[in-house]
């Protein structure tokens, strides 16, 4: 049977399961999937911290639900960096990125319409967990290639060390459960 980590945010409580990261760490899986209650909950706790802001970036995919429901919320658009090019993308702008949740090295991609969307715009990238701070740090970059303004970050969760950084926003620590 797999251990649970029992989280408490935005006054919601949730039991979630541990997983390996590798022989000496597992991670706490947070997934908002299908979680519509945690999901406006927090996006609504997010927007009373964040600074102002024109639009959101985040990225494909666990980020899209949080930033449709901030974007809701607060009447502002959203943009979503891709992971993969799409045919309806005309001159891409792309960078790469490695997440401690994923095996290999991937690509965040934004066509020019979505780029345009970002132009001159102060952005408030939102995630749902910041560990390494690797998609961060790829969103930044998309973000300066598409001529915005990198306002600040925010997720739900800090995993780790990330929870003691000072130049992001977030709503709970989550601890990292080494072996």
């Amino acid at each position: 049977m797999s251990e649970k980590y029992t989280l408490n945010v935005a006054g919601l409580t949730r039991e979630l399961t541990r997983y390996p990261v590798n022989d000496r760490l597992d991670i706490a899986a947070f997934i908002m999937f299908s979680d519509v209650e945690l999901t406006v909950k927090c996006a609504e706790e997010l927007l009373k911290k964040v600074s102002d802001f024109d639009v959101i970036l985040t990225s494909e995919a666990k980020g899209i639900p949080l930033a449709y429901e901030m974007s809701r919320q607060s009447g502002k658009p959203y943009v979503v960096a891709r992971k993969s090019v799409k045919v309806y993308m005309t001159n891409p702008i792309s960078v790469n990125v490695k997440s401690i949740t994923t095996k290999d090295e991937q690509m965040l991609h934004l066509g020019d319409e979505k780029a345009a969307v970002i132009r001159g715009k102060r952005v408030l990238v939102v995630d749902d967990v910041i560990s390494t701070g690797e998609s961060l740090s790829a969103m930044e970059r998309l973000i300066e290639k598409a001529e915005g303004i990198h306002v600040q970050s925010c997720a739900v969760l800090a995993e780790g060390d990330a929870a003691d950084r000072t130049d992001i926003v977030f709503l709970e620590k989550l601890p990292l459960f080494f072996k």
